[in-house]
């Protein structure tokens, strides 16, 4: 039995567009073992895939004596170790412990150094999805065909959620047949082009005009953020920030009809979990959603297609995600209603 070694020890969302990669790896490799080495902040998102056998916690991992880290991928006999994230101490690592095969980029010089196996991978000017650009490191273990970007969700393998707390069921009890249960996210710590509060304002009282329930979430530390915000918009709003662990946010996520956020990790677990999942972003290279939309049958996006260098330097000053308005926003969701109710 073969096994895969996944290193990624990286944020939310860039985890969930490796999982796939897991998927694919049982795909076309039958009965395979694949193991992902994270951290112990995105460690209850790999939990979510049937696709992954183990988890391995960098933070754990990282901090024993060098030799222990050697001993301890020797006693895991990984047969191939993928370099997703590249990190010159995980790459020395797998040397040391003798990986038979180990693929990392030709871009980063450590790895001419570290892995027999270098792959031609170029991010930062592809025009590749980041969930693609992942699945390309599987050439470097023999793999020569892969999922067309539609079919990606079809390999995260999201189907090890935990069930969804009573507390949380009773806030998605339904007035009325018709209305929707919508989470707006509009904080990303600091990972993605944020659209406005002004904008997610009118947006949350037009909503709430409609009939549908709203809800915000975020880390406690960006509730404290919004406070104020929050309090000004309570008779519109469900204040979820910092009332949910990880777990609890992903089981929530499934549980809701659809998402409204900025590029970040949230956008990307609601897009694995099935839900509509509507992403706002700029049209700047990399942070547009041709290189990190969301993936998944019933995800979306919405941008403003101009040409635009404003906020290049200083993204919290973004102008171009802001083109987009409420009233788009709300026209999405009325779609998401049809195929909600019917």
């Amino acid at each position: 039995m073969k096994t895969f070694l996944i290193s990624r020890p990286d944020a939310i969302g860039d985890v969930v567009l490796t999982l796939p990669m897991c998927g694919w790896l049982k795909n076309q490799f039958e009965g395979c073992r694949v193991v992902f080495l994270g951290t112990t902040y995105t460690e209850p998102v790999v939990a979510c895939s049937e696709h992954v056998d183990l988890f391995i916690n960098a933070d754990k991992l990282l901090v024993l004596p060098w030799e222990e880290q050697v001993n301890f991928l020797k006693e895991l006999q990984p047969d191939v170790f993928l370099h997703v994230l590249p990190n010159k101490h995980l790459a020395r690592l797998a040397k040391a412990a003798e990986v038979p095969v180990r693929v990392g980029t030709r871009s980063r010089w450590y790895h001419w150094l570290t892995c027999n196996k270098l792959v031609s991978l170029s991010r930062k000017n592809s025009d590749l999805h980041e969930s693609q650009l992942n699945m390309l490191l599987l050439t470097g273990a023999g793999v020569k065909v892969f999922p067309a970007l539609q079919d990606m969700h079809l390999f995260y393998g999201f189907t090890k959620i935990d069930p969804l707390p009573e507390w949380l069921q009773q806030l998605l009890v339904r007035d009325n047949p018709e209305q929707l249960n919508i989470i707006l996210h509009p904080k990303s710590r600091g990972s993605g082009r944020e659209w406005s509060l002004v904008h997610y304002s009118k947006l949350a009282k037009k909503l709430h005009k409609l009939g549908h329930q709203v809800f915000i979430t975020g880390t406690a530390k960006e509730g404290e953020f919004l406070r104020e915000w929050l309090q000004e918009h309570s008779e519109f709003v469900t204040d979820m920030t910092g009332r949910l662990t990880l777990p609890e946010f992903i089981s929530f996520a499934r549980a809701v009809d659809g998402l409204v956020a900025c590029s970040t990790g949230t956008l990307h677990i609601a897009a694995a979990v099935g839900v509509h999942a509507l992403g706002i972003y700029p049209p700047i290279r990399p942070a547009y959603p041709g290189r990190w939309g969301p993936v998944g049958e019933k995800a979306s996006v919405l941008l403003h297609p101009i040409k635009c260098n404003a906020c290049s330097s200083v993204p919290e000053t973004c102008i171009c995600i802001n083109y987009v308005r409420p009233e788009q926003v709300i026209a999405q969701i009325k779609l998401w209603h049809a195929s909600v109710i019917n």
